[in-house]
């Protein structure tokens, strides 16, 4: 049995530590807002926090979250409430296909979180590690640029 902490709330999940995470959230949590992208933590899809810090789900074994708090794009924001991030996006229409938008989401807050008032440079790099298909890359830096203010 492996104890972690999801969004706050503290979880106990069966499933073989050698999992990958992101299978544990989507899986057994359901909490299907974390994507599957790449497989090997290239594309930023599967982003969410560890202890704060952006990781990517797809290739982070189960046991490597043991005791620790994940934060997924779901538990980004208290109760119902949307992150800034979240609102910035839907009020700029950054999302087009959706697919990248909960990794971009969680690397946009965490970069929120450590520094309030970013840079575009600043934005631009701490979404560097995010691929987006669609190409909306630019409205989304504008999002988070926007929820900054």
């Amino acid at each position: 049995m492996t104890r972690l902490t999801v969004n706050g709330t503290p979880v106990e999940v069966t499933t073989d530590p050698r999992a990958p995470l992101l299978d544990v959230l989507r899986g057994e949590l359901g909490l299907a807002g974390t994507r599957f992208g790449c497989g090997e933590g290239m594309c930023g899809a599967c982003f969410v926090l560890l202890d704060g810090r952006v990781t990517a789900a797809c290739d982070t074994p189960l046991s490597a979250a043991a005791g620790r708090a994940v934060v997924t794009v779901e538990g980004l924001a208290p109760g119902d409430e949307a992150h800034p991030v979240q609102r910035a996006i839907l009020a700029e229409q950054a999302g087009q296909c959706g697919y990248c938008l909960s990794g971009m989401m969680v690397s946009a807050a965490a970069l929120l979180a450590a520094d309030p008032r970013p840079s575009e440079e600043d934005v631009v790099a701490a979404l560097d590690r995010n691929l987006c298909r669609c190409g909306v890359h630019r409205r989304i830096v504008r999002a988070v640029l926007r929820a900054a203010e």
